[in-house]
C-alpha cells in the first residue's frame, strides 16, 4: 500500500484515527486493471449542510433527510468513470440508529400523512444500504439518508463519516470516507420568546403566523411547513397563490435579523455559530455568505427560485482555457476534465477544500497526502499525464 505522511502535521491523528476506526479509506494503487487499487471512490455531500428540527413535536421545517453522493473512477493510462459493472454500499459507523435520538418517528402521519418505519427515511433509505446510479450525472447516490447529529455513543457531531465500499465480482475495490453533515441549529428563539406560560419557540412561531394571517395552526400541532408554501428542498409543490417557503422566510425576517448583533446574519437562522454552514476555502479567505448569495432581501426575492437560482463560480472565477459550471447547472451539477465532477475533486458546496474543519479535508488526505482539490493525477491516472496538457472543461 503506498501512502503518503499528510503535509499538515495536524492532520496525521485524522488519518490514523479514521483508518482504525473503518478498516481504512486509503485503496491500493497498481497498475493491474482489475487488480487491488485499480478504481479510486469519491465521495460528496449534494449540499455541505442539511438542517434538521430538534423537536418534532409541534412544527417541521425539515425531516432528518441527506443525501451522499459518490463518483466510481477505474484507473488507467485513460481513466474510466464506472457506470456499471459495480455495487457502491454506504454506511455510517458511528451512526447507525436515528428512532432513539429524534422525536421525528412519533408524528410522520400527523406531519406527512403516513407512517415511516423507525431509522428510515421519508423515502425509504436508512442509514446503511446500497447507492443508486444516476445516469444524469454518472455517479451513485442515497438519497434521504436519516442521519442525526448525535452519534451512538451521545457526543454532538453535526459532522459524521460514512463510510462509502466499491464492490466488484463482491470484492471490495476501493473505498473512502466522506462527511454527511447534518445540525439541528436553528436558532429562532433568537426573536420567538413568548411571554405566554407554557408556549414554546415553535408555538410562538405558529401563533404569530396565525394571528398575521389568519391561520389557526397552534390549534392543529404538529404542523409541516411545506404543507401550504413550495419548498424546492422537498419537492412539496405549495399551494396556489402561496409563495415559496424560502421567500417567505426570507423577506418577512430581513429587517429584523439587521437588528441582532451577529457577525454572520445569516447564523440566526442557518447553521450556525457552532456548527458552520461555510467552513470552504472562502471561508478561510473571508468570503461570506452574502458575498455570493446576497443579502435576506435578494434571497426572499419571490422571482427567485430557490435550490435552483444559486451564485455562480465564474461570477469570480475566470481563466483562460477553462470551464466552470455548464450553463444552466449548479456546481454540485456540473462537470469537468472529461465527465469528472466538479465536486468530485473539489468537494462539497459550503465545505470546498481546503475547508476550516478538519473533518472535511479527510477524503483529500486519504487520497493523496495532502487538503486541497485533488490534484494528485496518480489517484485516477496510472501514468502521469503531461501537466501542460490539463484544462479545467468537460472537453479534456
Amino acid at each position: 500500500m503506498r501512502t503518503k505522511r499528510p503535509t499538515r502535521p495536524e492532520l496525521w491523528w485524522l488519518v490514523v484515527l479514521v483508518a482504525i476506526g473503518g478498516g481504512g479509506a486509503l485503496a491500493m494503487r497498481a497498475d493491474d486493471k482489475d487488480g487491488p487499487g485499480a478504481y479510486s471512490v469519491f465521495g460528496t455531500n449534494d449540499l455541505g449542510m442539511h438542517c434538521m428540527n430538534s423537536d418534532y413535536s409541534e412544527i417541521m421545517i425539515l425531516p432528518p433527510f441527506n443525501s451522499i453522493r459518490a463518483q466510481v473512477i477505474r484507473r488507467g493510462s485513460e481513466p474510466e468513470i464506472m457506470t456499471a459493472d459495480v455495487t457502491v454500499e454506504y454506511s455510517l459507523p458511528s451512526n447507525t440508529h436515528s428512532s432513539d435520538k429524534s422525536n421525528f418517528w412519533k408524528y410522520p402521519q400527523a406531519l406527512l400523512g403516513g407512517a415511516i418505519p423507525p431509522d428510515v427515511g421519508v423515502a425509504g433509505k436508512g442509514l446503511a444500504g446500497t447507492m443508486s446510479f444516476i445516469p444524469a450525472r454518472d455517479d451513485w447516490e442515497a438519497t434521504d439518508v436519516p442521519v442525526i447529529p448525535i452519534d451512538d455513543d451521545g457526543r454532538e457531531n453535526a459532522y459524521p463519516l460514512a463510510l462509502i465500499k466499491v464492490r466488484r465480482n463482491g470484492a471490495v475495490v476501493a473505498q473512502t470516507r466522506a462527511v454527511v453533515p447534518v445540525s439541528t441549529e436553528m436558532s429562532c428563539n433568537l426573536c420567538h420568546i413568548s411571554t405566554e406560560p407554557g408556549v414554546s419557540v415553535a408555538g410562538d412561531i405558529l401563533k404569530d403566523h396565525d394571528t398575521l394571517h389568519g391561520t389557526n395552526l397552534y390549534a392543529n400541532r404538529p404542523v409541516a411547513c411545506a404543507n401550504c408554501p413550495s419548498d424546492n428542498a422537498l419537492g412539496a409543490p405549495g399551494q396556489p397563490g402561496v409563495s415559496s417557503l424560502s421567500a417567505a422566510i426570507h423577506s418577512a425576517h430581513a429587517a429584523r435579523v439587521e437588528t441582532l448583533s451577529l457577525p454572520n446574519k445569516c447564523y440566526a437562522c442557518h447553521p450556525g455559530v457552532r456548527t458552520n454552514c461555510q467552513r470552504d476555502v472562502h471561508a478561510a479567505n473571508n468570503v461570506t455568505c452574502t458575498t455570493c448569495h446576497g443579502g435576506m432581501a435578494a434571497v426572499g426575492n419571490p422571482a427567485r427560485r430557490p435550490w435552483l437560482d444559486e451564485p455562480r463560480c465564474s461570477t469570480c472565477h475566470a481563466r483562460l482555457g477553462f470551464e466552470f459550471e455548464q450553463q444552466g447547472k449548479l456546481f454540485k451539477e456540473s462537470v469537468g476534465h472529461s465527465g469528472v465532477q466538479c465536486v468530485t475533486c473539489h468537494s462539497s458546496p459550503h465545505a470546498i477544500t481546503p475547508a476550516v474543519t478538519a473533518i472535511d479535508n479527510v477524503q483529500s488526505v486519504l487520497l493523496q497526502g495532502h487538503t486541497g482539490p485533488i490534484n494528485d493525477c496518480s489517484v485516477c491516472h496510472t501514468n502521469a499525464p503531461n501537466p501542460a496538457t490539463f484544462f479545467h472543461s468537460v472537453e479534456h
